[in-house]
């Protein structure tokens, strides 16, 4: 037998009555005339300034305009009674319903006299907010049960929003008795509706048993709605999973997140019953357990995922700090250098990462659409290059940062997935880690050990920012406005010189998407490995390295807290003599990634265009955000064209045969690049031409023997010709 707002119904032979009516009525109303004089006493401000009725004035706004709720701070209650403020931590079920109730008496005083057809008083819900520090999903025990607690973390599902009776009526099916107006708990608990009817019964008319149904028409419903809370990622010991849980909010409370916002809950941490299949058991194994949920009494939400609630937390000191901090001339290079300081070297990939955390400005045009401020990065190259260190390191000082392997992630896992709920089989959308993420970095390691099809998906939120869904009738859109850094390997495993851009293995569609794609070589040089190995080993032998390695540059905690900060204070754009510059340098780019193209007879895997341009330009304004500066300045320009130049443009330009042993001046390049093409026109594919006679035409036109020895042994390697050693002879393969 279903009921009106199943699957919240159980079964019981009791009939509920209302929850106040007991002996400690007198001491109910006591407190609820308690509450009643504190909303309408409570009083700010000063002698100078003047005081005003906070909840009284606020009480009779939010009326006037159709908003009947109410926002009460749990520290303005405990300062004016401490008791009242112990009494809703301790017990908030009941001490709540009469706030409400007490809210409601001081909304009808307020409001006197309202407007004819609005004499019938509204119910006010009371929201809680406190400024205590949150506890979280993994310290509540059953000891927390039915006291007030307050859980940071991410919503990643939202359920629709539904209705859920608050007060009753029952009718008998036989004799149709009515028995009206019966008040149901908040939450996600339901009316047991009795075994048998309570009139009185004759054998000409008796009722059988559970002869009650509800009455949906005399019914007082409110809107209600389940959200997935899941921990922050920074409170999950290594090596776990991260916990949820499910939370019930009702009325005005519905709607206030969506998924990947991240949020701070108040509510009243409850118990509900197991759904019937979990404990239907022949020996009735499991009855007496019951699931715990949280029902939310108020939501403070991180606005915009942008780290504006870390900015809000900075104190005047702070703020005084950090203005002083980015007035200094040299604060790009702190910032680079307090990035991994553990880490020696890599000084240009520091600085993108600088810029890639504080990054542009986001804009929205005329039309509507929008244009992104978060700058993607990609690291490429040899392994055992502190390339996933440098990812670690960015997701903790990140202010909101998720870290995720490629080969571990798929397109759901990183974008959206559209789950079946088992209780009510309804649908609903869970977040993946870009959505959680909104507002700051997402770290892909292993980003070439993807499959091409999860690269795809993620193609219009690193671009739109976006994450667009249209599965099992539901077409929603996602926020995802995080920046996004990626690491690599090349196909080869290591960089191959010789083999320029087979080394990437990436389609353009998704590489003109990163602004910068910075080219790791592990490069061997006696003075710089003799360096690297002293850094290394004084890693290794001293106990005091950390603090000596950031000795002089801004510890962890504060460059996070300012990176919040500058994103949020400041979003510089453009001044017109550093727009002039930029367009011309554009130019030029582009005629230089041309030239190279006609000379290489291909085209670069890595594409110069119009978003290059735009990278360029978010760079630039990054810049000028570390110095919280209104306008980047033509400086900023020239110092993000220098980063550009070293990152994307020297990879798209890399040749064929760039940086061969013995080769390195820009001469002995073009001269293996002619002796090459030669080759390919001297013989075709499939025939055979002897080593011998090569050797010596080439010789006859002023080539050098040991460059064309050199270029046969790279197209050896490359598998494009092959020597047949009995016949001396080469073959053409490909």
């Amino acid at each position: 037998m279903s009921g009106f707002d199943d699957p919240g119904i159980f079964y019981s032979d009791s009939f509920g009555g209302d929850p106040i009516a007991d002996e400690g009525q007198v001491q109910r109303s006591q407190l609820q005339k308690r509450f009643k004089e504190f909303l309408r006493q409570y009083r700010t401000g000063t002698d100078r300034t003047g005081f005003s009725f906070k909840y009284r004035d606020e009480l009779k706004r939010h009326y006037n305009v159709g908003q009947y709720w109410i926002e009460v701070e749990i520290e303005d209650l405990a300062s004016f009674d401490g008791d009242l403020s112990n009494y809703i931590c301790k017990q908030p079920v009941e001490h709540l319903q009469l706030l409400e109730e007490a809210a409601k008496e001081v909304a009808d005083e307020v409001t006197r006299p309202r407007p004819k057809g609005e004499e019938t008083l509204q119910d006010i819900q009371v929201m809680l907010r406190s400024d205590s520090n949150p506890s979280n999903i993994r310290n509540l025990k059953s000891e927390q049960m039915s006291h007030l607690v307050k859980i940071p973390g991410i919503i990643i599902a939202a359920t629709p929003v539904r209705a859920k009776a608050t007060r009753i009526t029952i009718q008998c099916r036989t004799c149709r008795n009515i028995i009206p107006n019966i008040a149901l708990r908040p939450g996600l608990e339901g009316y047991a509706l009795p075994r048998k009817c309570s009139t009185e019964q004759t054998n000409l008319a008796k009722c059988p048993l559970d002869p009650y149904f509800i009455v949906p028409d005399k019914c007082k419903c409110v809107d209600f709605q389940t959200l997935k809370l899941q921990e922050s990622p920074d409170a999950v010991p290594h090596g776990e999973l991260p916990r949820h849980m499910q939370l019930y909010c009702d009325r005005y409370l519905c709607d206030k997140v969506v998924p990947g916002n991240r949020a701070t809950i108040i509510g009243v941490y409850s118990i509900k019953k197991a759904g019937l299949t979990k404990i239907k058991s022949r020996n009735n194994v499991g009855v007496g357990i019951r699931s715990s949920y949280i029902r939310v009494v108020g939501i403070q939400v991180d606005t915009e995922g942008s780290g504006r609630s870390v900015s809000g937390s900075v104190t005047p000191q702070e703020e005084e700090e950090f203005r002083h901090l980015t007035s200094m001339p040299n604060i790009y290079d702190m910032i680079a250098k307090s990035i991994a300081p553990s880490i020696y070297g890599s000084n240009d990939i520091k600085k993108a990462i600088a810029c890639m955390l504080f990054g542009g400005s986001r804009k929205r045009l005329p039309d509507g659409l929008t244009r992104r401020g978060d700058i993607n990065l990609l690291m490429m190259g040899d392994p055992g290059t502190a390339k996933s260190q440098l990812l670690k390191f960015v997701e903790r000082c990140s202010p909101i940062g998720v870290y995720t392997s490629g080969k571990g992630s798929s397109a759901a896992g990183l974008t959206a997935s559209v789950i079946r709920d088992a209780a009510t089989r309804s649908f609903f959308v869970e977040g993946g880690a870009m959505v959680l993420a909104d507002g700051g970095v997402v770290c892909i390691d292993e980003f070439d050990k993807m499959r091409e099809d999860d690269r795809v998906a993620i193609h219009e939120a690193m671009e739109q920012q976006t994450i667009s869904i249209a599965k099992a009738g539901i077409t929603t859109t996602l926020n995802s406005r995080c920046s996004v850094l990626a690491a690599a390997n090349s196909v080869f495993g290591r960089w191959d010189e010789t083999k320029g851009d087979e080394n990437i293995d990436f389609m353009p569609t998704i590489l003109s998407r990163f602004d910068m794609i910075f080219i790791v070589k592990d490069e061997h040089n006696e003075e710089r490995d003799m360096t690297l190995a002293k850094h290394v080993m004084s890693l290794h032998v001293s106990a005091l390295t950390q603090t000596q390695a950031v000795e002089g540059e801004i510890e962890l905690h504060k460059l996070k807290k300012l990176i919040a900060y500058c994103r949020a204070k400041c979003g510089p754009r453009l001044s017109a003599e550093a727009a002039e510059k930029l367009k011309n340098r554009y130019i030029l780019m582009r005629s230089g990634a041309r030239e190279h193209e006609r000379e290489s007879d291909r085209r670069s895997n890595i594409p110069i265009t119009v978003r290059q341009l735009e990278a360029v330009v978010r760079i630039a304004e990054s810049l000028s955000k570390m110095k919280l500066q209104p306008f980047a300045t033509e400086a900023d320009v020239e110092e993000a064209l220098r980063l550009f130049q070293v990152s994307t443009l020297d990879a798209a330009l890399s040749g064929n045969l760039s940086g061969v042993e013995g080769f390195t001046t820009q001469e002995d390049q073009e001269m293996l690049s002619r002796i090459e093409k030669q080759l390919k026109r001297r013989f075709a594919i499939g025939s055979q031409v002897s080593e011998h006679s090569i050797i010596q035409d080439f010789v006859k036109q002023k080539y050098p023997e040991h460059a064309i020895y050199r270029v046969l042994q790279l197209m050896m390697r490359r598998g494009e010709i092959q020597h047949r050693l009995q016949r001396k002879v080469l073959y053409r393969i490909k």
